[in-house]
């Protein structure tokens, strides 16, 4: 009988954003008070599992989501590359509908191929990294959990190439609120299902997009 080993996927919680940038790579944004809480709930819902391995993202709110985790599991954190934001051209600017930097005509040409996307890392090279990460958690913690902590974008475009969903998409329609957690489980090396859950309970997944 195969091993079971379930890869939990953890995007980070609320992050301080006064000017309501899509930040993206960015340094220096790290978790709101609201989005610290969001990681002690998160931490408290992964308490109760067999969780042996943890990894976050190089970025500060990432690495500041699985610190709570780390403690309560007395596990190290370890920081995976692959797991980083998604790359993208409009970074420090406001892009919410209605204002921003959408609405100059200079901006225009980077959303010329939303397929791809032109204004970013494109979707098969963000899928192809995530599912390496998650790739090699899973051969981490054969037969017991992982925790990966990384990013929306990332983080929908692994599930997508799992579900055999194509890559372009709305945000707004993305199942990955702040601190929810999307869980890939596998037999042995074959991936067999998915589910979601929220354990900081239901936020607003598209108030940055990218975040």
């Amino acid at each position: 009988m195969s091993e079971r080993t379930v890869v939990h996927l953890l995007r980070h919680g609320e992050v301080h954003n006064p000017a309501k940038v899509l930040y993206g790579r960015l340094p220096g944004y790290r978790l709101s008070a609201a989005g610290e809480g969001m990681a002690a709930t998160a931490a408290k819902w992964f308490s109760g599992k067999d969780v042996t391995h943890l990894v976050s993202s190089p970025l500060e709110r990432a690495q500041q989501t699985a610190a709570p985790i780390a403690e309560s599991l007395a596990l190290p954190v370890q920081i995976d590359e692959r797991l980083i934001e998604a790359g993208n051209a409009f970074e420090g600017l406001r892009v919410g509908v209605g204002d921003g930097a959408l609405r100059v005509p200079r901006h225009w040409w980077k959303l010329r191929n939303p397929f791809r996307p032109s204004w970013g890392e494109p979707y098969v090279e963000i899928a192809a990294r995530m599912l390496a990460a998650v790739e090699a958690a899973r051969d981490a913690a054969r037969g017991h959990e992982a925790v990966l902590v990384s990013h929306q974008l990332p983080i929908w475009t692994v599930r997508l190439h799992v579900e055999g969903r194509r890559y372009a998409h709305d945000p707004r329609r993305r199942q990955c609120g702040l601190a929810s957690v999307t869980s890939l489980t596998y037999d042995g090396d074959r991936f067999a299902s998915l589910s979601y859950a929220e354990p900081a309970g239901a936020t607003d997944p598209d108030a940055v997009p990218g975040a």
